[in-house]
């Protein structure tokens, strides 16, 4: 079989002996390609030329979920189809939300050794990913679409994740200590806590407004606190569409409440209460905001959006388990 390797090689748990040594087990079963990313967006040209040449049957992503969001946007640069390579995930980063999700180890040498048995085996399955647009009539119109593995979020997470990725450009290490510092950091500097300025709209459905923070799910768990998962939305999953997870007030006692539900998720039981609204196997819908607010897509920072249009995209992509 002939497969490409992506590699960051910056990635922050996986070593140069460690990916040497995943090489060397990879290329033994397969026909291997190796790609050292050296920019960003390289790991997403690398995908696309494998999967515009037709020759590549598979594409390995060795590093966390950002390379993972990278190869996932070049293979379905023109949309999902029949005869695109198939994925596979080693996990090279800090959390690996997306390996994990569906069941993989988190240690990189253990996930190789899955995904060889897996390949011998045969196991794969087809997993639905999130699509996110401009939305039509609004200044972010013609912002290029982009997939996601497992969540997006417009407001104070997105702003978490931006203040998280200066402190890493500064040399920081992401640890979840960091991210702690980083969301007190976030809730002191909000200044719509009471009286959000996002509205939610489905086709065909009333709007809800007033919302200071929204996650879009496509799996559960949503993240990881070290080894903890956590559940934003339970019933999220890769065989549906999108769930949401929406608060309206952002006060101390309603963070304190709903960050001790986070930790204390399960896949049966998430946030809760009057100021939280969770909607399950969303198709379409789109948020608005009335003032720029942080994006982000799979833990990527984008920058500051005033809406987004989502599209749940089932049976989107065939991937190695």
């Amino acid at each position: 079989m002939r497969a490409l390797l992506v590699v960051n090689p910056k990635a922050t748990t996986t070593g140069a002996r460690t990916r040497d040594v995943l090489i060397h087990a990879l290329a033994s079963d397969l026909k291997l390609e190796v790609v050292n990313t050296e920019y960003r967006g390289h790991a997403r040209d690398a995908a696309r030329r494998a999967a515009d040449g037709g020759e590549v049957e598979l594409v390995v992503a060795l590093g966390g979920d950002g390379t993972v969001n990278e190869v996932v946007n070049g293979l379905l640069h023109d949309g999902p189809a029949d005869g695109l390579p198939r994925l596979a995930v080693v996990p090279g980063g800090s959390t690996n939300v997306f390996a994990r999700a569906l069941g993989l180890p988190n240690d990189a040498v253990e996930a190789t050794g899955v995904l060889l048995d897996a390949l011998r085996e045969s196991r794969e399955r087809t997993v639905g990913l999130g699509l996110v647009s401009g939305t039509p009539g609004t200044e972010d119109e013609g912002v290029p679409a982009r997939w996601f593995t497992f969540c997006a979020g417009l407001g104070f997470d997105a702003g978490v994740v931006g203040r998280v990725e200066q402190q890493r450009v500064r040399g920081k290490r992401s640890t979840h200590a960091l991210y702690v510092r980083q969301m007190m950091r976030q809730f002191m500097g909000e200044q719509n806590r009471r009286h959000g300025t996002i509205t939610l709209s489905e086709p065909g459905g009333e709007p809800m407004s007033d919302l200071v923070l929204a996650i879009v799910c496509n799996t559960s768990p949503w993240t990881f606190f070290g080894n903890r998962p956590v559940y934003a939305s339970p019933e999220a999953s890769f065989d549906t569409a999108l769930d949401l997870l929406a608060l309206s007030r952002l006060s101390p006692a309603a963070v304190a409440r709903h960050a001790t539900q986070l930790l204390r998720s399960t896949p049966e039981r998430g946030p809760r209460g009057k100021h939280v609204t969770a909607l399950h196997d969303l198709t379409d819908f789109t948020l608005q905001s009335q003032a720029p607010l942080p994006f982000q897509v799979d833990g990527d920072h984008l920058g500051l959006r005033t809406s987004a249009t989502f599209t749940g995209v089932r049976r989107a992509l065939r991937v190695i388990v």
